[in-house]
């Protein structure tokens, strides 16, 4: 059998409502175990996408951004765990904030800066790249592997 080809999704966020009302559609929709990687440059808005998630995950957690302490944990449907990898030098690095262990868990991890962790990324997967686009952002969901392909398509039938 066959891997199953990465689906994409691409959007335009017209502020900060828009996006996490965006992230709670995608937190709603994800399954223990599932990893979404945020990419995109300062201000684009991912921690916003996170705060939208986890809240879609049933957390009301105020969400700020992780990058002092690197990681911050909420409680939703399952635990989440969300990195931030900004002062991330060398993917060597990953060892000493536990990250095989937080894949190994049964939760949802949320990673913003991830394309600093990308060799050490598993196939499955949910990328969210960010782009700002005059007032608004744009956003592109890119799904790998059998479950997040099967639930982009069933969640967001209404995009392009």
């Amino acid at each position: 059998m066959s891997p199953v080809p990465p689906l994409t999704r691409k959007r335009f966020l017209a502020g900060p409502a828009d996006t996490e009302a965006l992230g709670a559609k995608l937190g709603s929709r994800l399954a223990p175990h599932d990893l979404v990687v945020l990419t995109g440059p300062l201000g684009a808005g991912k921690t916003t996408l996170v705060r939208g998630i986890v809240h879609g995950l049933g957390s009301p957690a105020h969400v700020r951004s992780a990058s002092f302490a690197w990681v911050q944990e909420y409680r939703g449907r399952f635990p989440i765990t969300h990195l931030d990898l900004y002062r991330l030098r060398d993917v060597s690095e990953l060892g000493g904030i536990g990250w095989e262990e937080y894949l190994e868990r049964p939760g949802v991890m949320l990673v913003e800066w991830g394309e600093r962790a990308f060799d050490a990324l598993p196939d499955s997967r949910w990328e969210a790249e960010m782009t700002l686009e005059g007032e608004g952002r744009c956003i592109e969901l890119r799904a790998f592997g059998e479950g997040p392909v099967a639930a982009l398509r069933a969640g967001f039938e209404d995009e392009p």
